[in-house]
Protein backbone atom coordinates (compact mmCIF):
# COMPACT_ATOMS: atom_id res chain seq x y z
CA UNK A 1 0.00 0.00 0.00
CA UNK A 2 1.41 3.39 -0.89
CA UNK A 3 1.74 6.20 1.67
CA UNK A 4 -1.29 8.09 0.30
CA UNK A 5 -3.63 5.12 0.67
CA UNK A 6 -2.20 4.37 4.10
CA UNK A 7 -2.99 7.94 5.23
CA UNK A 8 -6.44 7.71 3.67
CA UNK A 9 -7.08 4.47 5.60
CA UNK A 10 -6.00 6.15 8.82
CA UNK A 11 -8.33 9.08 8.23
CA UNK A 12 -11.17 6.68 7.46
CA UNK A 13 -10.43 4.78 10.67
CA UNK A 14 -10.52 8.01 12.68
CA UNK A 15 -13.69 9.23 10.99
CA UNK A 16 -15.58 5.96 11.50
CA UNK A 17 -14.73 5.19 15.14
CA UNK A 18 -17.82 5.11 17.31
CA UNK A 19 -18.46 3.86 20.79
CA UNK A 20 -20.55 0.74 21.08
CA UNK A 21 -22.73 0.28 24.14
CA UNK A 22 -20.92 -2.02 26.56
CA UNK A 23 -24.11 -3.89 27.44
CA UNK A 24 -24.70 -4.65 23.74
CA UNK A 25 -21.31 -6.26 23.10
CA UNK A 26 -20.84 -9.94 22.35
CA UNK A 27 -17.97 -12.37 22.18
CA UNK A 28 -15.51 -13.00 20.89
CA UNK A 29 -13.36 -10.36 22.44
CA UNK A 30 -9.76 -9.73 21.51
CA UNK A 31 -7.36 -12.63 21.87
CA UNK A 32 -4.10 -12.16 23.79
CA UNK A 33 -2.13 -10.97 20.74
CA UNK A 34 -4.85 -8.51 19.72
CA UNK A 35 -5.12 -7.15 23.25
CA UNK A 36 -1.34 -6.78 23.49
CA UNK A 37 -1.37 -4.85 20.20
CA UNK A 38 -4.14 -2.57 21.49
CA UNK A 39 -2.31 -1.88 24.74
CA UNK A 40 0.92 -1.34 22.82
CA UNK A 41 -0.82 1.32 20.73
CA UNK A 42 -2.34 2.85 23.86
CA UNK A 43 1.04 3.65 25.36
CA UNK A 44 2.31 5.41 22.22
CA UNK A 45 0.80 8.76 23.12
CA UNK A 46 2.10 12.27 23.73
CA UNK A 47 3.69 12.13 27.16
CA UNK A 48 5.58 15.30 28.09
CA UNK A 49 8.45 14.31 30.36
CA UNK A 50 8.09 10.59 29.60
CA UNK A 51 6.18 10.14 32.85
CA UNK A 52 3.74 7.38 31.83
CA UNK A 53 0.96 8.93 33.91
CA UNK A 54 -1.41 6.04 33.15
CA UNK A 55 -1.72 2.37 33.91
CA UNK A 56 -3.94 -0.37 32.51
CA UNK A 57 -5.49 -3.15 34.58
CA UNK A 58 -6.95 -5.96 32.48
CA UNK A 59 -9.80 -7.43 34.51
CA UNK A 60 -9.63 -11.17 33.84
CA UNK A 61 -11.41 -12.56 36.92
CA UNK A 62 -14.75 -11.00 36.08
CA UNK A 63 -16.96 -12.86 38.58
CA UNK A 64 -14.60 -11.98 41.43
CA UNK A 65 -14.49 -8.38 40.23
CA UNK A 66 -18.31 -8.28 40.18
CA UNK A 67 -18.39 -9.47 43.79
CA UNK A 68 -15.79 -6.89 44.80
CA UNK A 69 -17.72 -4.12 43.02
CA UNK A 70 -20.89 -5.10 44.84
CA UNK A 71 -19.10 -5.11 48.20
CA UNK A 72 -17.70 -1.65 47.43
CA UNK A 73 -21.14 -0.39 46.41
CA UNK A 74 -22.78 -1.76 49.54
CA UNK A 75 -20.20 0.05 51.67
CA UNK A 76 -21.71 3.32 50.47
CA UNK A 77 -25.29 2.11 49.98
CA UNK A 78 -26.01 -0.75 52.39
CA UNK A 79 -29.75 -0.48 51.71
CA UNK A 80 -29.42 -0.93 47.94
CA UNK A 81 -32.27 -2.83 46.42
CA UNK A 82 -32.16 -5.89 44.18
CA UNK A 83 -32.17 -3.90 40.92
CA UNK A 84 -29.30 -1.69 42.05
CA UNK A 85 -27.30 -4.73 43.13
CA UNK A 86 -27.91 -6.46 39.80
CA UNK A 87 -26.86 -3.35 37.86
CA UNK A 88 -23.59 -3.18 39.80
CA UNK A 89 -22.70 -6.81 39.20
CA UNK A 90 -23.80 -6.69 35.54
CA UNK A 91 -21.39 -3.78 34.97
CA UNK A 92 -18.49 -6.18 35.51
CA UNK A 93 -19.79 -8.61 32.90
CA UNK A 94 -20.53 -6.20 30.05
CA UNK A 95 -18.48 -7.10 26.98
CA UNK A 96 -15.92 -9.88 26.70
CA UNK A 97 -12.97 -7.62 27.60
CA UNK A 98 -12.72 -5.10 30.42
CA UNK A 99 -9.78 -2.81 31.13
CA UNK A 100 -9.59 -0.30 33.96
CA UNK A 101 -7.45 2.72 33.13
CA UNK A 102 -5.79 4.46 36.03
CA UNK A 103 -4.48 7.99 35.88
CA UNK A 104 -1.19 7.85 37.76
CA UNK A 105 0.04 11.40 38.40
CA UNK A 106 3.78 11.82 38.86
CA UNK A 107 5.67 14.38 40.88
CA UNK A 108 7.23 16.51 38.17
CA UNK A 109 7.65 19.95 36.71
CA UNK A 110 5.13 18.74 34.08
CA UNK A 111 1.72 20.17 35.01
CA UNK A 112 -0.92 17.73 36.20
CA UNK A 113 -3.22 18.94 33.42
CA UNK A 114 -0.75 17.69 30.78
CA UNK A 115 -0.52 14.36 32.54
CA UNK A 116 -4.31 14.07 32.55
CA UNK A 117 -4.41 14.84 28.83
CA UNK A 118 -1.88 12.06 28.22
CA UNK A 119 -4.13 9.62 30.07
CA UNK A 120 -7.08 10.61 27.89
CA UNK A 121 -4.94 10.20 24.79
CA UNK A 122 -3.93 6.70 25.94
CA UNK A 123 -7.60 5.76 26.25
CA UNK A 124 -8.35 7.17 22.81
CA UNK A 125 -5.48 5.19 21.29
CA UNK A 126 -6.79 2.04 22.99
CA UNK A 127 -10.25 2.62 21.54
CA UNK A 128 -8.86 3.37 18.06
CA UNK A 129 -6.72 0.24 18.18
CA UNK A 130 -9.81 -1.80 19.08
CA UNK A 131 -11.67 -0.26 16.15
CA UNK A 132 -8.76 -0.97 13.80
CA UNK A 133 -9.04 -4.65 14.69
CA UNK A 134 -12.79 -4.81 14.08
CA UNK A 135 -13.97 -4.41 17.66
CA UNK A 136 -16.03 -1.72 19.33
CA UNK A 137 -15.06 -0.10 22.60
CA UNK A 138 -16.91 1.90 25.22
CA UNK A 139 -15.37 4.20 27.85
CA UNK A 140 -17.53 4.29 30.98
CA UNK A 141 -17.07 5.88 34.37
CA UNK A 142 -20.08 6.01 36.69
CA UNK A 143 -19.98 5.52 40.44
CA UNK A 144 -17.22 2.87 40.25
CA UNK A 145 -14.71 5.30 38.77
CA UNK A 146 -15.17 7.65 41.72
CA UNK A 147 -15.39 5.09 44.50
CA UNK A 148 -12.42 4.99 46.90
CA UNK A 149 -13.25 1.34 47.60
CA UNK A 150 -13.04 0.42 43.90
CA UNK A 151 -9.81 2.37 43.57
CA UNK A 152 -8.43 0.30 46.46
CA UNK A 153 -9.13 -2.84 44.38
CA UNK A 154 -7.12 -1.52 41.43
CA UNK A 155 -4.56 0.97 42.69
CA UNK A 156 -3.74 3.48 45.38
CA UNK A 157 -4.15 7.21 45.83
CA UNK A 158 -3.16 9.60 44.33
CA UNK A 159 -4.13 7.39 41.37
CA UNK A 160 -7.61 7.88 40.02
CA UNK A 161 -9.74 5.67 37.84
CA UNK A 162 -9.98 7.41 34.47
CA UNK A 163 -12.53 4.91 33.27
CA UNK A 164 -13.42 1.38 32.34
CA UNK A 165 -12.92 0.37 28.72
CA UNK A 166 -15.17 -2.39 27.43
CA UNK A 167 -14.17 -4.13 24.18
CA UNK A 168 -16.11 -6.65 22.15
CA UNK A 169 -18.16 -7.26 19.04
CA UNK A 170 -21.24 -5.13 18.58
CA UNK A 171 -24.39 -7.25 18.79
CA UNK A 172 -26.71 -4.45 17.63
CA UNK A 173 -26.21 -1.87 14.89
CA UNK A 174 -24.33 1.17 16.11
CA UNK A 175 -26.27 4.41 16.25
CA UNK A 176 -24.57 7.57 15.06
CA UNK A 177 -24.79 10.30 17.65
CA UNK A 178 -25.16 13.94 16.73
CA UNK A 179 -21.82 15.60 16.07
CA UNK A 180 -21.24 19.34 16.32
CA UNK A 181 -21.15 21.42 13.16
CA UNK A 182 -17.53 22.24 12.32
CA UNK A 183 -18.12 26.00 12.46
CA UNK A 184 -19.54 25.65 15.98
CA UNK A 185 -16.32 24.21 17.40
CA UNK A 186 -13.58 25.43 15.04
CA UNK A 187 -12.42 29.02 14.96
CA UNK A 188 -9.74 30.62 12.84
CA UNK A 189 -7.62 33.35 14.36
Amino acid sequence: MDAFNDRTSTLTLLATRRSGKARDMDAPGPNAAQLDAMLGAAIRVPDHGKLNPWRFVVIERRAAFAEALLAAYLTDKPDAGRLEREAVTQFASFAPCLIAVLHTPRESHIPLWEQELSTGAAIQNLMLAAHAQGFVANWLTGWAAYSPAVLALLGTAPERIAGFIFIGRQAKPLEERPRPAADAVIARW
